[in-house]
């Protein structure tokens, strides 16, 4: 037998290896990372080292002939990338039954992560390790080590693969040596996916890759050589022909937009498409008058004196501040009322005490803003009068206008003196919601859209009665073939009959019930509720929550008895009933700024007992981004497909899409597969949100 290919093998390890040696000496550049075939920073099959800036999202169309991809990349933290991912394989069908899922093709979903182990520097290269197609079915299922070293337009790249990238099995795997069984590797997937296959990490066949990129002097284009280790034979779209081991392209930069033609194999075209904008600096221009300047203004002597009309309209409409109440003291005053304008805390704090300051006389000390929930107060911040002018006018060295005010809860005599003038009344409000599903049989995109129309009457500050009917405007949900699926399972159906409620109405009742909220002591809140809660449930509940003012962890506890709704009308229900509640616990760790886990322990609505945890990463534009998991005593094989309830979110903050200042934000979920486990109760109202004013994090 010819000894021609192990010797072309060895020539091409020894390249890469020799490569690796020379980028790790070789002097700094510039790079400009973009997009590989199937997402995330890299060349064309293979990723790369290299990083984006915090907060980059890239989305990416990709056409291969035998794969189509779509993908969307975060920069999640500069040190961690991650990429969501859909594969539409050409080559095979959704499945053989054509009254399930059509002509539709394959799609499968894959998650991917990267994280950056050592920064480049003039010396060494960037060193990073990655995980592909992790928690799916693992169709691209892989682990890689990668290096990557910039010298002047040139970014050159080297790295090990496993899994799918190690198919090629031209480099033997290093863990061997340490240990025997990492030498082989299981195919498939355990329980039926989902889940993160520890057990195969960085096991069996192992293969080099790399490649070069270079920064044309053409502004905005980029060019890609490759050399991929993999093969394509038993590959998910069939045994496909590979002339070549290298892959060749160039990616064209337009505005925010990367263009990409490339040839593959030796015998592929392919081309994609790139946008990118990031999420940490994404903002809005704001047609806004500036805070009021406190230069040269004249005050009134006393306080009689004061045109209170004038400092009323004025909180109003120039700092998005509307009153309730307000109580005169000898050297204070007290102003009682709801933020509506300004989701900065700091921002909106100084524009409400640069327009008092403006208004009072220099005989008041003291300003104390207090921020209700309704009609009770949440939150009184302090301002020391005198401070807070001297810094406003820039007297102070530093000008830490900051410094000037405390939030702290509030006082026994804040509430004393708290004195509405109406604590009853009608109110109404109408919402926009967006409903999406992602590979479905019957079609790849499924989406429903329309208007919440919300509103009640508040009988005084604790008691009120609240409703919310949803309009549907514009859906395709009516390509659904079927409405209760055949899934065989011992769990009760308490989520699984989705389609049936979401498509049998295009008017239906979302929620009617009675709402009681107040303050029980200093940090304790409670609530209760009753009635129809949700568009699977009804029934009675109740919660309740300790959270100091800007403490970064806090607690609730609440508890549900509750009853399936029917989906045949608005007003019925089936005979299912559960008891549901967690013990909530909500922590910002100070080693990971500007992040929040939320883990609920108790028992879910099909009566499984666990934990979901769910972890939120916030930007400084406002967007969040978060993660979860519910892991409970369900098995894999109870659960059904997806091994486990586990989902994704994006919440946007209003101003970002508006001109003018707003606060609330949108939520745009997105839950791969949803089955019955691990699924709690959407309690219409919750502590967290009612008393997210004492420590913000998604306002």
């Amino acid at each position: 037998m010819s000894s021609r290919p192990a010797i072309v093998s060895l020539c091409r390890s020894i390249t890469l290896v020799v490569l690796f040696v020379f980028i790790a000496t070789v002097k700094a550049g510039e790079v400009y990372p973009t997009q590989a075939v199937q997402g995330g920073i890299g060349l064309w099959q293979t990723p790369t080292a290299r990083m984006g800036m915090e907060g980059d999202l890239a989305i990416s169309y990709t056409d291969n002939e035998e794969y189509r991809f779509w993908s969307a990349t975060l920069q999640l933290f500069p040190w961690m990338e991650s990429t969501v991912r859909y594969t539409d394989v050409r080559t095979r069908l959704y499945s053989a039954d054509p009254g399930f899922s059509g002509d539709q093709t394959l799609k499968d979903k894959g998650i991917d992560v990267k994280f950056r182990l050592l920064e480049e520097d003039f010396y060494l290269p960037e060193f990073s390790v990655g995980f592909r197609d992790i928690g799916g079915t693992g169709l691209f299922a892989s682990e890689f080590m990668a290096a990557s070293k910039a010298w002047g337009p040139l970014d050159f790249h080297v790295g090990l693969g496993w899994g799918y990238l190690g198919t090629g099995d031209d480099f033997t795997n290093p863990f061997c040596q340490l240990k025997e069984s990492f030498c082989d590797r299981e195919r498939g997937f355990s329980g039926n996916g989902g889940k993160i296959e520890f057990g195969k990490f960085f096991h069996g066949n192992t293969s080099l890759f790399g490649g070069i990129e270079y920064q044309t002097p053409l502004e905005g284009l980029l060019l890609k050589l490759e050399y991929e280790g993999k093969t394509y034979v038993r590959d998910r779209a069939g045994d496909l022909p590979q002339d070549s081991h290298w892959n060749i392209g160039a990616v064209y930069k337009w505005r925010d937009f990367d263009f990409s033609l490339n040839y593959q194999r030796g015998n592929t075209f392919g081309f994609g498409v790139s946008y990118k904008m990031n999420l940490n600096t994404a903002k809005q221009v704001k047609i806004d008058d500036p805070p009021r300047a406190l230069f040269n203004n004249t005050v009134p002597e006393n306080i009689e004196s004061v045109d209170r009309a004038r400092l009323y309209r004025s909180l109003q409409y120039d700092a998005g501040f509307v009153l309730t109440d307000v109580d005169i003291q000898t050297d204070e005053m007290t102003f009682y009322g709801t933020q509506l304008n300004y989701r900065d805390n700091d921002e909106a704090i100084q524009r409400v005490g640069r327009i008092i300051a403006s208004e009072l006389p220099d005989t008041i000390k003291r300003y104390k803003i207090v921020e209700n929930v309704g009609t009770n107060p949440m939150l009184e911040t302090v301002i020391d009068a005198d401070s807070f002018k001297r810094a406003a006018r820039l007297e102070t060295l530093e000008h830490d206008i900051t410094a000037s005010y405390v939030r702290d809860d509030t006082s026994q005599q804040t509430l004393d003196e708290y004195h509405p003038n109406k604590t009853s009344g009608l109110f109404y409000g109408v919402e926009s919601f967006w409903i999406q599903s992602f590979g479905s049989p019957e079609d790849f995109y499924l989406y429903q859209g329309g208007l919440f129309f919300t509103g009640g009457y508040t009988y005084n500050s604790n008691v009120s009665m609240r409703a919310s009917i949803k309009a549907n405007v514009i859906e395709n949900f009516n390509k659904f073939n079927f409405t209760v699926d055949n899934l065989d399972t011992p769990l009760p159906r308490v989520r699984t009959l989705v389609k049936e409620y979401v498509s049998r109405s295009r008017v239906t009742m979302e929620s009617a019930f009675v709402h009681w909220f107040d303050r029980l002591g200093k940090n304790t809140y409670a609530q209760a509720y009753a009635g129809y809660l949700e568009t699977m449930f009804g029934g009675v509940g109740g919660e309740v929550m300790y959270r100091p003012v800007d403490s970064n962890i806090f607690f609730g506890l609440d508890l549900n008895y509750v009853q399936q709704r029917s989906y045949e009308n608005d007003w019925d229900f089936f005979d299912y009933k559960v008891l549901t509640g967690h013990a909530n616990i909500y922590w910002r760790p100070s080693f990971m700024p500007d992040t929040q886990f939320t883990v609920n322990i108790g028992q879910f609505l099909a009566k499984d007992k666990g934990v979901n945890i769910d972890f939120a990463k916030r930007f400084d534009s406002g967007v969040i981004v978060g993660a979860y998991a519910a892991l409970t005593n369900v098995s894999a094989d109870e659960y059904g497909e997806g091994s486990f309830t586990k989902g994704f979110y994006l919440s946007i903050p209003f101003d970002l899409f508006v001109v003018e200042p707003a606060t609330g934000r949108g939520k745009f979920p997105w839950i791969p597969i949803g089955r019955d486990g691990g699924q709690k109760l959407l309690r219409p109202v919750e502590l967290r949100s009612l008393t997210e004013v004492r420590s913000p994090f998604y306002d």
